[in-house]
């Protein structure tokens, strides 16, 4: 399965969830948070392997990721001590394109991505332009000194709101000094529902 690259919108409306985590694709319009089509208000009620599914899906198309990539995080989730559940998220927030969304220098994850793929992003004072590279505890991210008065990079300010890093949004720079808390992630996500079903499968 390759990674999602349509409408943000439509894919909000049909999981009934904000993958912007700012509820902006349902202020627009008639602010329509059913899913999209005809049928798309009517009530639904799901299975539990469809609970599941939905749950999975919510996760990995709000980290921007195809189900391999998924698989492959689950595992390293799967090989640290603690609770599975919350390993997962850790995994998931210590991605370098995560951590440049979070950090306030792009204003959605599939930007941070670009930003790092195109070389725009040092770790540590060296270029990383792999998006999936997992960034350890007190790593420092920075921006190039071409792209930090981008307007891209001034779009994403407003995300700079998480304690887990601590940001210095006029140089670009920030670190991440611990791993999240539960209550600062998504609360809308069963993240119990997405264990079981890759349990199954890895």
């Amino acid at each position: 399965m390759s990674r999602y690259t349509g409408s943000i919108n439509r894919k909000s409306r049909r999981l009934g969830f904000s993958l912007l985590e700012n509820d902006k694709e349902f202020i627009k319009g008639k602010q329509r948070r059913y899913a999209p089509g005809q049928h798309g208000n009517r009530p639904r009620k799901l299975s539990g392997y469809a609970e599941q599914l939905q749950e999975k899906q919510k996760m990995m198309f709000l980290y921007g990721l195809n189900d391999r990539q998924f698989r492959r995080l689950f595992k390293i989730a799967q090989g640290m001590s603690g609770p599975l559940t919350m390993n997962l998220f850790i995994v998931l927030e210590s991605r370098l394109d995560n951590l440049v969304f979070r950090m306030g220098f792009a204003p959605t994850r599939r930007s941070a991505r670009q930003l790092v793929n195109h070389g725009h992003v040092l770790v540590n004072g060296k270029k990383v332009n792999i998006p999936s590279y997992l960034v350890s505890l007190n790593n420092e991210i920075s921006l190039s000194n071409k792209i930090k008065d981008s307007e891209i990079v001034k779009q994403g300010e407003s995300n700079a709101k998480f304690n887990f890093v601590n940001v210095d949004l006029k140089n670009k720079k920030g670190t991440y000094i611990r791993y999240p808390e539960r209550e600062e992630l998504p609360q809308d996500i069963n993240e119990t529902y997405v264990v079981e079903w890759y349990k199954r499968l890895v």
